[in-house]
């Protein structure tokens, strides 16, 4: 149907090639886009989507899924069922049913097929299949890929599984030739271009072989993918461009200087001929210039007398002007008192229309006022009245009205006329004849308006023109003399116009004069501007030439290497590229060894190079590296060639930053620019992504996990497109502007992160880790900076000057050259470049000053700090044995500031001496036992003796003292060269022979390995000795050896021994106190503290802090001030509740149990690093426990005050622990009169040397008890209260109550197994007894322990205790010497194979394919296997008889026997099918196939298999040995004697012999039990009653065969053999009360098992009487037990 699956790691072009064959096809290709809120929702949305379009549609759709896109397990689900059917259950709606039903109709009809919805839906979905092409990308690595497969089966049954494997050496060749013809920069002959090819091709080859030892050594994770190559050849493309055109730029410019000097210095020439020119014409120019100045001066005479007459007659003519205006201004000012009258009335005439005077005119009657307007009116235009009679006969009135309506017939013509009256017609007559209308009150425009509108503005108009009239006759005098002086005036300006125009004529003339003078002397200033220019230009120039003849020199040799670089930029870059490509994810060592490769072949393909190049010499600019490390880059070789890489490479980087560095630098260099600093789990993650995109802001992502956000993939991919003519992103939803400014920064904090290739490919992996050289440095200083403070601000001083001085040169040089190259016209006339110049050379022989004052003042810090060395040496020797410790343990994690305050500390707590040597020694030895006290805090007793034993060995080593080839052989061990036979085999073991013979290749101890048979006796008394370690060697080897080199000899014979050797070394390098217990309280943590500092207990199983913390809280008053909570599920919201009300309130926090709330970890890290110092309050502390976790944050682990809550190491440790901590609580009551005290002072030392026993037992394995109990200080605790509290209640001591209260109840009650609880009774006999109330009683037979006199004191208890020895004597605990040996070699093996976890690991040689050597295992172990029984004949000639039940025990241990070898042989052939791809390797065959490698039996076998302890090799043949002894039995019938050991189910056999005895003699079986006897030989028939038992081993003692008796065990017999023996059954058998010890028989050495109902383990078989001459008590102490079969 056209699916696939196409596996390979991230980056190996699975993804391209589907998006190049879709678009091939013409596909459509979909792919689903991640973000933060993406769900199974949008999910499903987004595959109906795609079913819609394929099934609905027709649409050809390649659906290409990658296995970094499954949030969710139910995506592969439902990719499995579209892969299956086409369909996903219950996704459709209705309505999308509906119309997929619709839409099949036509197609289902066409078929020939009923329209049924099934049939509908069945069509679609074979559409479905048919359209939509489902390609996923899986990576194969990792368990997950696998049992992907196994969960969704689809992905293989229904896809074509494509392998993209790794490029073949052909395929790397061509595509880098593609790539390198495609640079047009790259101008090289065919055969250095094929030299280049095939470079590409071996640094990819090499990187991949290099990862793969990084793997093995290092156990850190690098994937080279051809991603990593293209990588190399864009880099390679990107900077042979950009490095070229640097290059030629900058010859470019320097010969652009070069060119502009030596015009100059021709310019030079030119300007000498001109000033030579120039001085004649000079000279002529000046005399005419005199001539020219003298008519001059008598012409300007005659103009200053004329100039008089003409300001004279001038000031005349301007007085009459002033008179004139004066006169002027009168009269106008009379004028304009009729104004406003005037224009009042014009304006209201110009109110007035044509109709308004129609009105009027029209008027039939008109009224009075109307009538008085018309006549004034007629009076003023001079119009004649009609006479017309009058009332009185003969009379004749005036009338003006049909005269004034003539006027009025045109009403335009009327106002016209009105408006352009001349008021200077007006007579005296017209006045008097309207005096009369005018002081008629009825003739006022008040009046008037209530007749017409119209008259009422003529009305006005002639009021006007009758003021006028008046202002008008006053004026005229006025007028008349205005007039007057107007003519005076006129006259006066013409004869002043005569006077100027002769007065101009003489200007005129004086102007010519001066213009000529001027054009002279504007000759004569060119000449000698000419002159001034030239000589300036002269002296510019030879300025310049002087000020350039170093630079000269200078470029002209820069030019020369810039040349030769430009050459050798071929092979430089190359370089350059393949190491911003490939080794950034490496250490130190690995990049120096790659690099030296890559070079080492440039060389030898003769591909142009500058010699010893590397990428910091070649992509490097000095000033901006000291402004990194002025940032706080480290200033070792190794950061520098990081930041140089990341500045180079286009992938965003990811730093691997354990100690917070790059972190560091990042913060400050991005300080200026406004660095936006997130995690992951930020909510607004993505929106400040996208601020910081858009405005081009640096962004660091920090403290990150192994995965990173789906959602950031656009912008690391910069997946960028244009848009209208801009950079944009896509980035989610949102489509953002992108600007170059922008800069993404990752780190993690994680040491040692395994990134998986779809990661690798996105960023740039960089390996910030710490190293020595880097770390030493900033030690140094910092102790110079404590010691010396003024040499460190000198050296800090001289540091940032000298980086300014050599900027400001560059910025100065590069000024110089811009100038040169983008001046036009001669470099002469550039002044700003001439002072530049002259700027830069007093600039730079200042410098050179500077430079040689600050070498001198370098050289006198350098060699005052080189006397400071040893302590910053010392300093990063220690820090690294810390950074080494998290191998062994998570919670062992510690910050590079935690680190520096200690080494801060050791500086400021030492007393200062005037001698420096004894100085540095003194800060030394504190650094080093502070550092160990701090740290041992922190560690479990386990660890605390190998810490300081990793300390010393490295110390040593810096120093030389210690052979670094034979530490590492000391710790790993070796392969002898030959074999040799054992010289002495009656003592030295098989084991201590072959590591003798290994020690041969190493050159110091070959004398010893060819000595050793000559010197056997000597070495057997070392062998046999108490104290092997302190013995001393033949004379010969014991003056050639050194301390650490007897350690490894003794490795070698006693390997028990090794420890306390290691004590002994320590106290002689380190001194006795790196060797005793180191005792922690809370106070001290808390006194580190503070409100941003976490408090950690590191828990061990079984302990529980929280009792001595409550304690603390009650003492430090904050009991009612304390929030505790468990955490666990569903507690992450009150835990933060708690937090924040405690920040507020200054309230502890207690959270408990933190390592089962993995989930919520990440958010409890944001938590604590969100606590402000200046807002959380200062009593605010939170208080953590974890057992280890991997989960645990590391941030918070290595800030934080951690403290391990275990049970100390050691009888003395545990005694002090419980004298300093529970009695020093007692005190008053310990030192008081009371006649109780001596008693309750013996009891108590003597309970409390119980409690310390008791828990030593432990590590003594199941020789001290069945079961490692988790005995705990609670325990002793109360033991302690109820001793003060009976003693004082009875008058006697009630030994009876206090042994039950502590052996039955306190301590007892954590006891399961009944032989524990035995042994734990036998031991409390010996310390609650009469006879410990005694100043004379001695515990042990070395005297070391014993009661003190009833009168000491607490102090002198503790001062005892002190004394006691470090290490325990098994006597002490009742055990064999021998128990100390097993146990010690236990330690000694452990700590060794810890030791080695700390260093690098060496891969031997060839090893072979891990599928070949379990191939080859599984065949072997078919081989020999036996055959299955046949049960059917054994049946039937054992069948089930009454008087025979062991016929029973036969057929059942045959069946499960065959049902053993049938799994065994059914799972080792379905393995070999599964490892040949026939079959798919199901979980329970992987697991099946790493035991098989691993030497181990598989879980498979052992959970159907008897118990065992056996390793692969000798379990195989046990099961054969056990299938062979019942072979035997079936051929030869019951046998004589049975082998114990080889049933599967021994207590049925023991049950089948009572019943044969019960049966025989008609008892009850319940009535019957064994008695035993131990036989000296082998019976030679079946005895009558009972049965003969032999394959048990005796631990813990040995038989006496003479004495035949039970007897301790040789020295160094770990185990004995056991004589058969003869159990026989007895009615109402009873133990004897002496003679014999009651022996447990256990299936395993481990004794251990699951508790049944009878009280005992399931290891358990059976309890034996031994006889012995000895008490009892003295065997269980001893944990004497029988073993069916041992481990080996």
């Amino acid at each position: 149907m056209g699916n696939a699956l196409l596996l390979g790691m991230g980056g190996s072009g699975r993804q391209s090639l589907t998006r190049l064959a879709t678009h091939m096809a013409e596909f459509v290709c979909f792919q689903i886009e991640l973000s933060k809120s993406y769900g199974p929702s949008e999910w499903r949305e987004d595959i109906k989507g795609l079913m819609l379009k394929a099934g609905l549609y027709n649409t050809e759709t390649v659906f290409l899924f990658s296995d970094t896109q499954i949030k969710s397990e139910s995506f592969l689900e439902d990719l499995n069922n579209i892969l299956n059917s086409g369909d996903v259950p219950n996704i459709y709606q209705p309505d999308e049913l509906d119309k997929i039903f619709q839409n099949m109709k036509s197609l289902v009809v066409e078929l020939g097929l009923a329209a049924t919805k099934s049939n509908l839906f069945s069509v679609y979905q074979k559409k479905v299949r048919s359209n939509l092409h489902t390609v996923i990308t899986m990576s194969p690595i990792g368990e997950i890929f696998r049992a992907r497969l196994r969960q969704f089966p689809a992905l293989v049954n229904c896809c074509t599984i494509d392998w993209f494997s790794a490029w073949p050496e052909s395929a790397l060749q061509s595509v880098a030739m593609q790539f390198l013809n495609d640079i047009p920069e790259l101008e090289v002959s065919s055969e250095i271009l094929q030299g280049i090819v095939l470079t590409c091709q071996h640094m990819h080859a090499s990187v991949v072989s290099a990862s793969e030892r990084y793997l093995q050594e290092l156990s850190r994770y690098n994937y080279v993918t051809p991603t990593s190559y293209l990588e190399l050849l864009s880099s390679y493309s990107e900077l042979v461009a950009k490095k070229k055109g640097e290059l030629i730029q900058g010859i470019l410019r320097l010969r652009t200087g070069l060119d502009k000097l030596l015009s100059t210095a021709e310019e030079v020439k030119v300007l000498q001929q001109n000033l030579q020119s120039l001085k004649p014409a000079l000279e002529v120019a000046a005399k005419e210039a005199e001539v020219m100045i003298e008519q001059i001066a008598k012409d300007t005479l005659v103009a200053e007398e004329t100039k008089a007459v003409v300001e004279k007659e001038e000031a005349e003519a301007n007085k009459m002007k002033v008179e004139t205006e004066l006169i002027a201004e009168d009269a106008q000012k009379d004028l304009d008192e009729a104004m406003p009258a005037l224009l009042a009335a014009e304006q209201s005439l110009k109110s007035l229309n044509k109709n308004d005077i129609t009105e009027v005119r029209a008027m039939k009657r008109p009224p009075m006022g109307v009538i008085f307007v018309i006549e004034a009116i007629c009076i003023v235009k001079d119009i004649k009245p009609n006479k017309v009679p009058g009332l009185k006969f003969g009379e004749k009135l005036l009338d003006y009205w049909e005269p004034g309506r003539s006027l009025m017939s045109d009403p335009g013509q009327f106002l016209q006329s009105l408006m352009n009256f001349d008021k200077e017609s007006i007579t005296e007559t017209m006045i008097k004849s309207l005096e009369k209308y005018v002081d008629d009150p009825a003739f006022q425009p008040a009046k008037i308006i209530q007749a017409s509108k119209a008259c009422t503005s003529l009305c006005m108009w002639v009021h006007a023109m009758y003021k006028y009239y008046f202002v008008n006759k006053s004026v005229a005098p006025k007028k008349a003399a205005l007039q007057k002086a107007k003519e005076e005036l006129e006259e006066t300006e013409k004869a002043l116009a005569v006077t100027r125009a002769r007065m101009q004529a003489v200007l005129d003339k004086l102007e010519i004069l001066n213009t000529e003078l001027r054009a002279k002397i504007d000759y004569k200033e060119k000449k000698e501007n000419e002159k001034r220019v030239c000589e300036e230009r002269m002296n510019r120039a030879v300025r310049l030439v002087t000020g350039l003849s170093d630079e000269r020199v200078r470029w002209l040799t820069t030019i020369e290497n810039l040349e030769s670089s430009i050459v050798n930029v071929t092979g430089d870059i190359l370089l350059c590229s393949g190491a911003v490509a490939y080794l950034t994810p490496f250490t130190d060592s690995y990049r120096r060894y790659l690099l030296a490769d890559w070079l080492g072949l440039i060389e030898q393909i003769d591909v142009p190079h500058t010699a010893k190049c590397d990428p910091v010499s070649i992509l490097s600019e000095p000033v901006q590296v000291r402004r990194w490390q002025l940032d706080g880059l480290p200033r070792d070789f190794l950061s520098t060639e990081n930041a140089v890489l990341v500045a180079h490479s286009r992938r965003w980087p990811l730093f691997i930053d354990p100690q917070g560095q790059a972190n560091k630098w990042i913060k400050n260099s991005g300080k200026d620019m406004g660095i936006h600093i997130v995690k992951l789990a930020d909510k607004d993650l993505i929106r400040t992504l996208e601020s910081a995109i858009r405005f081009g802001k640096p962004m660091l992502i920090e403290n990150v996990d192994t995965e990173l956000d789906p959602a950031l993939d656009p912008v690391l991919q910069r997946q960028l497109f244009k848009q209208s003519g801009q950079w944009m992103l896509k980035l989610g939803d949102n489509v953002i502007p992108y600007n170059d400014d922008f800069r993404l920064y990752i780190t993690t904090k994680l040491p040692n992160p395994h990134y998986t290739p779809e990661v690798s490919i996105k960023v740039l992996l960089v390996n910030f880790t710490l190293v020595p050289s880097g770390l030493q440095d900033q030690l140094l200083a910092l102790v110079v900076l404590q010691e010396r403070p003024d040499l460190e601000e000198a050296r800090s001083a001289l540091v940032i000057s000298s980086a300014l001085m050599r900027k400001e040169l560059k910025d100065i040089e590069d000024r110089i050259l811009y100038k040169l190259s983008t001046s036009e016209g001669s470099p002469v006339d550039d002044i700003d470049l001439i002072v530049t110049l002259e700027a830069s050379k007093i600039k730079s022989q200042e410098i050179k000053a500077k430079v040689e004052s600050a070498e001198i003042t370098q050289q006198d810090i350098d060699m005052t700090r080189a006397q400071y060395i040893p302590v910053a040496n010392r300093g990063q020797i220690l820090f690294f044995c810390l950074a080494d410790l998290p191998n062994i343990d998570p919670m062992y994690q510690y910050s590079l500031e935690w680190f520096v305050n200690i080494f801060i500390g050791s500086m400021a707590n030492t007393e200062k001496c005037e001698k420096l040597e004894e100085r540095v020694q003194i800060i030394n030895e504190y650094l080093t036992f502070a550092l160990y006290g701090n740290v041992c805090r922190s560690l479990f007793e386990i660890h605390k003796m190998l810490f300081a034993f990793l300390m010393c060995a490295r110390i040593l080593m810096d120093q030389g003292t210690i052979n670094p080839h034979e530490w590492h052989h000391f710790l790993a061990g070796g392969t002898p060269a030959v074999e040799l036979e054992n010289p002495a085999p009656s003592w030295l073991s098989a084991r201590s022979w072959k590591e003798i013979l290994s020690l041969k290749v190493l050159h110091s101890f070959e004398k010893f390995v060819d000595t050793f048979p000559k010197e056997l006796e000597r070495y057997k008394h070392i062998f046999d000795s108490k104290t092997p370690h302190r013995e001393k060697l033949p004379d010969l080897i014991q003056s050639q050896l050194d301390e650490f080199q007897k350690i490894v000899i003794i490795k070698c014979l006693r390997p028990d021994k090794v420890t306390d050797a290691m004590q002994d070394f320590l106290v002689t390098n380190l001194g006795q106190r790196f060797v005793e217990p180191q005792t922690t309280d809370l106070s001290a943590m808390f006194q580190e503290s503070s409100p941003t500092t976490p408090l950690i207990f590191v828990l061990s199983t079984g302990t529980d802090p929280a009792a001595d913390l409550y304690k603390f809280a009650d003492k430090m008053r904050f009991t009612k001030r304390m929030a505790v909570i468990s955490l666990g599920q569903g507690q992450g919201p009150r835990a933060e509740k708690m937090i924040e009300d405690g920040i507020e309130v200054g309230q502890w926090v207690f959270f408990q149990n933190c390592h089962l709330a993995p989930s919520w970890m990440p958010r409890l890290e944001r938590l604590v690093e969100n606590i402000s110092g200046d807002m959380a309050h200062r009593d605010f502390r939170i208080w953590l426990t974890s057992t280890p976790s991997p989960h645990f944050p590391a941030s918070i682990l290595q800030n934080g005050s951690k403290m391990t809550v275990e049970p100390p190491r050691g009888v003395k440790a545990n005694m002090l622990r419980a004298y300093v901590s529970q009695i020093a609580d007692m005190t008053d009551f310990f030192h008081s009169d009371a006649p109780k005290v001596p008693t309750f002072r013996w009891l108590l030392f003597s309970l409390c040397l119980f409690h310390g026993v008791l828990l030593e037992r432990r590590k003594f394995g199941p020789l001290g008890f069945n079961i490692p109990y988790e005995f705990t200080d609670g325990d002793l605790r109360i033991c302690i209260s109820q001793l003060q509290m009976f003693l004082l209640e009875y008058a006697d001591i009630p030994f009876k109550v206090l042994r039950y209260t502590a052996g039955h109840i306190n301590y007892g009650g954590r006891v399961t197994d009944d032989w524990d609880r035995r042994c734990l009774m036998n031991l409390l006999d010996d310390y609650y007894n009469i006879e410990v109330v005694n100043d004379e009683h001695v515990y042990d037979s070395a005297g070391c322990y014993y009661q003190l006199p009833s009168d000491k004191t607490l102090s002198e208890y503790l001062d005892y205790i002190r004394r006691l020895p470090i290490n325990d004597d098994p006597d002490l605990f009742g055990l064999h010497f021998n128990a100390d040996i097993s146990r010690a070699q236990a330690d000694t093996y452990l700590g060794l194979s810890t030791l080695l976890a700390l260093q690098p690991r060496v891969v031997g040689g060839a090893s072979s394919d891990e599928e070949d050597v379990t191939s080859q295992v599984t065949n072997t172990i078919l081989e020999q296997i036996p055959r299955v029984m046949d049960l059917d004949a054994i049946s039937a000639k054992y069948p089930v008889l009454y008087e025979e039940s062991l016929n029973t025990v036969l057929v059942q241990e045959v069946i499960r026997f065959n049902k053993l070898l049938r799994i065994i042989k059914s799972s080792l052939h379905d393995l070999l099918k599964a490892l040949k791809g026939l079959v798919v390797m199901s979980e329970a065959l992987e697991a099946m196939a790493n035991s098989l490698f691993a030497n181990q039996v598989p879980k498979m076998w052992a959970s159907k298999a008897y118990p065992s302890l056996k390793p692969l090799g000798a379990w195989v043949t046990d099961l054969n040995d056990r299938v062979i002894f019942l072979q035997n039995w079936v051929a030869n019938g019951i046998p004589a004697a049975f082998w114990i050991s080889g049933f599967y189910f021994p207590q049925a056999f023991l049950t089948g012999t009572l019943q044969n005895y019960a049966r025989k003699y008609i008892v009850s079986i319940d009535s019957i039990n064994f008695s035993y006897k131990v036989l000296d030989t082998m019976p030679d028939k079946r005895p009558d009653d009972g049965c003969c038992i032999y394959g048990l081993f005796l631990e813990g003692a040995r038989w006496n065969p003479k004495a035949a008796i039970l007897d301790e065990s040789f020295p160094k017999e770990l185990y004995a053999e056991m004589p058969v023996i003869w159990m026989i059954p007895q009615v109402n058998h009873k133990k004897p009360e002496k003679g014999v010890y009651e022996c447990p028989v256990y299936k395993t050495l481990t004794r251990a098992g699951t508790l049944s109902t009878t009280g005992h383990s399931t290891n358990y078989v059976v309890a034996i009487e031994v006889p012995s001459n000895q008490p009892e008590k003295h065997w269980i102490k001893r944990g004497v037990a029988l073993i069916c079969a041992l481990d080996y």
